[in-house]
């Protein structure tokens, strides 16, 4: 599997974190593309390096990167995940302004109808927030909010950070054991 994977700047780069490892220790090959404004809150948040994040992944690319190819369809990817997803990202992609690797690369991945996921870290949300999230779904994107759930019993960050990883590899397409699936007991 061949996924790309690209990092914004809202808050949670710790979910981003933890799907490239998992990722990595799936063996998927993974094209990041890390945005300038999320620089300062790998560095904050998780109190790592740039560099750091992208020796999780195959490949990385600079945002400005329009030679990259991860801007033409013709570069074939089983799909893309933002995480975190800013919801200028959001409204960027919505509206088809791709000024960035990040923003091409998501308007490609729906015209060629391949699996975008897009996982929102902000709150509370505004009817332009919405509207450009729903825009999006009816498009065929998978919103994929930042929103544990509870049921399977965390006791630490790491539990609820999982749930999350979890439910984006359920939707691209990937087994796994992050979290306990609910049941009927």
């Amino acid at each position: 599997m061949r996924l790309i994977v690209a990092v914004t700047g809202a808050s949670g780069v710790i979910y981003c974190k933890r799907l490239l490892e998992v990722l990595k220790e799936k063996n998927v090959q993974v094209h990041l593309i890390i945005s300038s404004a999320s620089e300062k809150l790998i560095d904050h948040e998780l109190e790592t390096t740039k560099e750091e994040l992208e020796q999780l992944a195959n490949n990385t690319y600079a945002e400005d990167d329009f030679y990259s190819p991860l801007a033409s369809g013709s570069f074939l990817v089983d799909g893309m995940i933002v995480i975190p997803c800013s919801t200028k990202t959001v409204a960027g992609i919505a509206h088809g302004y791709s000024e960035n690797l990040i923003l091409r690369a998501a308007d490609v991945t729906i015209k060629e109808h391949r699996k975008l996921i897009l996982v929102p870290r902000e709150t509370p949300l505004n009817a332009i927030h919405l509207r450009n999230q729903l825009e999006l779904a009816m498009q065929g994107v998978i919103i994929l909010p930042a929103m544990p759930a509870f049921y399977h019993k965390p006791k630490k960050i790491d539990d609820l950070v999982d749930f999350i990883v979890g439910k984006i590899l359920d939707a691209i397409g990937i087994s796994h054991n992050l979290f306990e699936r609910w049941s009927e007991t």
